[in-house]
């Protein structure tokens, strides 16, 4: 049971601090409105270390993220008997994060009109900058791969200062490579978010662009399975 609570707590804080960060940026009258890139990686940093922080403290090992815990089973750096555990804890974790978000900034949703002022899905889940459905696949599948490598080469890395290293790692990972689709980097970060803004009364919502949402999910999967064969082997 802790591996759940502490996977639905960590993913939950997550959530809150980044897709916040997202409703900080787009939404009108937010003192945030229209701050730039080097903002919105440095707050996923954060969101994922005090995510695994947290996590870590309730009895998990802060994966935060089925491209984690699906890559490190697959390869034996996880016992599959906590996989189920992981993922529900990931994904319902991620959705009331979104909920929390939605609550936070619901004037601010009602005062955010179209998608164009800033009332779109982006806030809560990625969307590619050019849309090419191969290439924004394999941007999430390489800048996972890189994510996941480095993080099964960091030990364990919810001890000590080393969750701090990890939001440095995303930080970098997105300011290098995420630019592309956003860095989803996380199945559960993404469609959590997107079915709380597709099914729940978000004043004025958009499209919530259904038809993208299998790259953030199979992108990130498939570069978490690589990373980890990769360690596998080299190991």
């Amino acid at each position: 049971m802790s591996d759940f609570i502490g996977e639905f707590l960590g993913t939950m804080v997550l959530i809150v601090l980044g897709t916040g960060c997202g409703a900080a940026i787009n939404l009108n009258k937010s003192y945030a409105k229209g701050s730039h890139w080097l903002y919105v990686t440095i707050a996923w940093g954060m969101a994922v270390t005090f995510g695994v922080y947290i996590a870590a403290n309730f009895g998990s090992q802060g994966h935060l993220n089925p491209a984690v815990t699906i890559g490190f089973a697959a390869f034996g750096f996880f016992p599959w008997s906590g996989v189920l555990p992981y993922l529900l804890g990931q994904f319902l974790g991620a959705f009331v994060g979104a909920v929390l978000v939605i609550i936070q900034y619901y004037p601010h949703f009602k005062a955010t009109k179209t998608a164009e002022e800033g009332n779109q899905v982006g806030i809560f889940a990625t969307a590619p900058a050019i849309k090419n459905n191969l290439f924004n696949f394999l941007s999430e599948t390489i800048a996972t791969f890189i994510f996941i490598f480095a993080l099964l080469n960091l030990g364990d890395f919810d001890k000590g200062l080393k969750p701090l290293i990890v939001g440095l790692l995303i930080m970098v990972v997105g300011q290098g490579l995420g630019a592309t689709t956003g860095f989803a980097l996380n199945p559960a970060r993404d469609w959590s978010p997107r079915l709380a803004y597709t099914i729940l009364p978000v004043p004025n919502k958009s499209s919530a662009n259904w038809q993208y949402a299998w790259v953030p999910m199979c992108g990130p999967i498939v570069g978490g399975l690589l990373a980890s064969a990769l360690q596998y082997f080299l190991k």
